[in-house]
């Protein structure tokens, strides 16, 4: 069990094992960000089920939705006052319990830790998932070539596979959230393929 550990209620979903690049601006998590550096220690990525990432005076407040993902920080940058650059890995799923909002704005909550997705193997009939990202990464890294490539072991694996298309596939962000939800990483790239509609039937994909 995690106790009190800070959220970021955003407007998107982090899986584990994605990327999420943050500019920090408002005070409530200016503070944050620098605590959860200094020791060490992620915070929570939670989408938004309503409100908006910025407080605005009047706003509606904001609604989260029950599952999110640690992000820990891997870039840290304040190119200036009042402003942090970060760049942040989704880790592990977690179930928020009890969330609650300090006077100040920022939210604290006690979360389960969800089981990591089982390793399971790509079948064959969901083999072009695996094909179509291959190339669709490969285009990505020639545009930016400090995007790594991937491991074997990870285009093999059901839930890196499926992750990585629901990061990249236009989708709105509800679905986004119910897929990252799914404890079966096989259902949830057998949804992607859904998506996809099958060889030859590719969507746009967005850059990561």
């Amino acid at each position: 069990m995690l106790t009190d550990l800070p959220l970021f209620p955003l407007a998107t979903v982090l899986f584990p094992g994605g990327t999420l690049a943050l500019q920090v601006f408002e005070v409530r998590y200016l503070d944050m960000v620098q605590a959860c550096r200094a020791q060490g220690t992620p915070f929570g990525v939670v989408a938004l089920a309503g409100g908006r990432e910025v407080r605005r005076a009047g706003a509606a407040p904001e609604q989260l939705h029950a599952v999110g993902t640690l992000a820990a920080i891997e870039r840290y940058e304040v190119p200036q006052p009042g402003l942090i650059l970060l760049g942040c890995r989704g880790t592990q799923r977690l179930r928020l319990l009890r969330p609650r909002c300090l006077p100040h704005g920022l939210w604290l909550a006690d979360a389960e830790p969800l089981a990591e997705d089982a390793a399971v193997a790509i079948p064959p009939d969901l083999e072009h998932t695996r094909e179509r990202l291959v190339q669709v990464l490969g285009q990505i890294r020639t545009r930016h070539p400090g995007v790594p490539e991937p491991l074997p072991t990870q285009l093999a694996d059901c839930g890196w596979v499926a992750n990585r298309w629901c990061e990249l596939l236009p989708m709105p962000l509800a679905d986004k959230q119910r897929l990252m939800a799914l404890d079966n990483p096989l259902v949830r790239l057998e949804l992607v393929a859904d998506i996809l509609g099958g060889p030859g039937a590719w969507p746009a994909a967005a850059p990561l």
